[in-house]
């Protein structure tokens, strides 16, 4: 099976390697403050999780047995190949080929520079290449998660859904926030 790495201008997406999965543990271990954005109002991964992952990862790499379409790739620094963070896809609904798509980015240091932005847009033309028949993506963030919603919005997702105080933050009410791209809508000018 061929390795995947899609570039753009200062970073690429791609397959997992074992330089990674120290980074992976570290990022995962702990509380760092991306963890307050990601999906807060959900348990954090136990050790035993991270571990779990971290060997599925070195079996994968290993046997380059990774499945197509890729369901998580990791975002990597042009030049030095540091792992910046990951992008994924989960189903929302498996019937009707509708997916959900996320991005994480460890380092707040590396936030506000364009990478998700870049990374986003890599993803999202790769998912749409691998399936002819995918229709639309969503994601979904919470009202908390202002870069979440801005940078759907800058990628050119429609806000589809508000559900009004449907998270609770730190003893706090959100709305969480679905937004969706349709094939048609998707530009590759970005």
């Amino acid at each position: 099976m061929s390795i995947i790495k899609l570039s753009g201008p200062t970073l690429s997406i791609r397959d997992w390697t074992e330089q990674d999965l120290p980074l992976y543990w570290k990022w995962n271990i702990g509380h760092h403050r991306w963890m307050d954005f990601n999906g807060p109002y959900y348990p954090k991964q136990t050790p035993e999780q991270v571990e779990n992952t971290i060997m599925v990862y070195k079996r994968k790499i290993a046997e380059r047995s990774w499945r197509v379409p890729r369901k998580r790739l990791a975002i990597a620094a042009n030049g030095n190949d540091r792992l910046l963070g990951t992008v994924s896809w989960y189903w929302q609904s498996q019937p009707t080929n509708w997916r959900s798509i996320g991005i994480v980015i460890y380092d707040d240091q590396d936030w506000g520079k364009g990478i998700g932005f870049e990374a986003l847009s890599l993803w999202i033309q790769y998912l749409f290449d691998q399936d002819p028949s995918l229709v639309r993506l969503d994601l979904r963030t919470w009202s908390g998660n202002g870069g979440m919603v801005r940078l759907g919005l800058k990628l050119g997702f429609k806000q589809e859904a508000c559900f009004r105080k449907a998270r609770i933050v730190k003893g706090q009410y959100y709305d969480s926030i679905g937004m969706g791209i349709l094939r048609e809508e998707w530009s590759t000018s970005y």
